[in-house]
């Protein structure tokens, strides 16, 4: 969604790196760079002038003049900027102190609002609520029954009166359902209105009406992001029109530019409460401005990123694969699919890398990822007997034909899994060990594993390289057609290895972590 942004002002950055002092010069050109970057991000104008005022005005200040780093100072600057135009705060929802407390949604139709009904009564349904979805959208064609599958899907009831379709009174049914709700005992009570393909009187009539008829203890506006600018105008209209407690952001997944999440909040007052972003009725969640300003920024949201992984991680199984990797070959295939599927319910593999701090350099070859790579590496290794998983080096030739056969593979795809297998099981043994990551090369600034333009022509020298990176090759005839030989073999080696160790040889793994120099006690960061 923030692609464009984050692109620009990753840019904008980058200008600034490697300077001591910034001058007034500095700070008009990257408030300039970040105007640009957010005007282009579809951020409403008067939004854009406030921020870059604000940024601009504290870059000034001393706590730019006198830092370390002023480029580390002003990304700072813009964070804290981002996260009080998104709202500061979290959120959360208000829950009524007696009887069914009430969620009324409202917004332009085709903006997901039955869709997101049943994935607020399911987030609902996690936090140890009772909530019930109740089908008031009586106009648009098979609205009832969409809300009754999907009511379906997450395990919550659906009150449906009226078949919809053009008939039946909403004000009635959404009246009907507070008492259904109590001769029930259902705790929260989500109501999904009809919509319109525009802003009009007599939606905003049935609104109010709904909202009076039923005194909604949270009124949700839910917008498409994708819509751009229109999204503040829409929401200014039904926050006069209605009224509104909170917005739920749909669509976050999409390609669009994101200035409506940015401008919302400034422009109406109102908070983004939820976010969805994606087809999953999982894929939905508290809105948190940090974390979304970190994202922007490409700083990562691994807090999000742990959350998910607590839901989704069976902390037991994980354990016993922890344990496994403690003990050499203990950990098998059988183990490795396991770990796999758990991952797998974290969503796509596009998505969790997304969160990872510094990897917006990587989006097109993420975008470029293909899932189904992981549905391949599945079918090969269930093809495969239990004794197989267990222990892979009884697969000989046979076998690899067998299971490529059985997963409709090639044999050379079978290879590639069981060699890539046994090279990842001795790196993780290792790192279970406190030895580090294996073959990894210098990291500048990383006690222990080199690092730094000294180190860099270090490893170059030893490659035979000079300084700019090209090898050495001998006046000797003779000698230069054997180095050329001995490259072409190591060029051999490295891609029959999937790992491309340099020489090609097998490399002591355990002897290469001792000289990773890491404390002792460093296991205990990767449990």
């Amino acid at each position: 969604m923030f692609a464009t942004l984050s692109d620009r002002l990753a840019d904008t950055f980058k200008n600034l790196r490697g300077k001591g002092r910034l001058s007034e010069a500095d700070i008009d050109a990257t408030a300039r760079e970040i105007r640009i970057a957010l005007l282009e991000a579809d951020v409403a104008l008067p939004v854009v002038k406030e921020f870059v005022g604000a940024v601009k005005e504290r870059a000034r200040s001393e706590e730019v003049s006198g830092a370390l780093n002023p480029a580390q100072q002003i990304i700072k600057i813009v964070h804290d900027e981002l996260v009080t135009i998104l709202g500061g705060e979290t959120r959360r929802l208000r829950y009524a102190k007696s009887g069914p407390t009430v969620i009324m949604l409202a917004g332009l139709q085709g903006a997901g609002k039955t869709t997101l009904a049943a994935k607020l009564a399911l987030w609902l349904k996690e936090q140890d609520k009772t909530p019930l979805l109740v089908a008031a959208d009586l106009q648009r064609p098979n609205a009832v029954q969409q809300l009754e599958v999907n009511g379906e899907r997450v395990g919550v009831p659906v009150f449906a009166p009226e078949p919809g379709n053009g008939t039946g009174n909403p004000v009635e049914v959404a009246r009907a359902s507070i008492e259904e709700a109590k001769r029930k005992l259902h705790d929260v009570v989500i109501i999904d209105t009809a919509g319109r393909l525009g802003v009009d009187a007599t939606l905003m009539q049935q609104a109010a009406d709904i909202r009076d008829a039923v005194q909604p203890d949270e009124v949700l506006f839910v917008v498409d992001a994708m819509i751009g600018q229109d999204a503040v105008t829409t929401a200014q209209a039904f926050l006069d029109g209605v009224g509104y407690d909170g917005v739920v952001l749909t669509k976050l997944d999409g390609d669009a530019r994101g200035g409506a999440a940015l401008s919302i909040r400034s422009i109406t007052g109102k908070p983004v409460m939820f976010a969805s972003s994606g087809e999953k009725m999982t894929d939905f969640d508290l809105f948190h401005p940090d974390r979304m300003a970190s994202r922007i920024l490409d700083m990562g949201d691994m807090l999000t990123l742990i959350e998910q992984a607590e839901k989704a991680f069976d902390s037991e199984q994980s354990l016993k694969a922890a344990e496994k990797l403690a003990t050499k070959g203990g950990f098998t295939l059988e183990d490795f699919l396991q770990q796999m599927m758990q991952i797998r319910k974290l969503g796509s593999m596009t998505k969790i890398m997304g969160m990872l701090p510094g990897m917006g350099q990587f989006r097109d070859q993420l975008e470029n990822f293909d899932e189904r790579e992981i549905d391949r590496i599945q079918a090969i290794i269930q093809s495969m007997t239990p004794a197989e998983r267990d222990n892979p080096k009884i697969i000989d030739g046979s076998r690899r034909a067998r299971i490529a056969a059985g997963s409709g593979r090639q044999v050379s795809d079978v290879n590639q899994l069981v060699d890539r297998f046994f090279e990842a099981r001795k790196m993780m043994e290792s790192m279970a060990k406190g030895g580090g990551v294996p073959g990894m090369p210098g990291m500048p600034g990383m006690p222990g594993i080199g690092g730094g333009k000294r180190a860099g022509a270090r490893q170059a020298a030893q490659a035979g390289k000079g300084k700019k990176g090209k090898k050495r090759v001998s006046g000797n005839p003779a000698k230069a057609a054997q180095q050329k030989a001995q490259q072409k073999a190591a060029s051999a080696d490295k891609s029959a290895n999937p790992f491309g160790n340099p020489d090609g040889a097998d490399v002591d793994y355990e002897k290469a972590a001792e000289q990773l120099n890491l404390p002792k006690d460093f296991s205990q960061f990767l449990k």
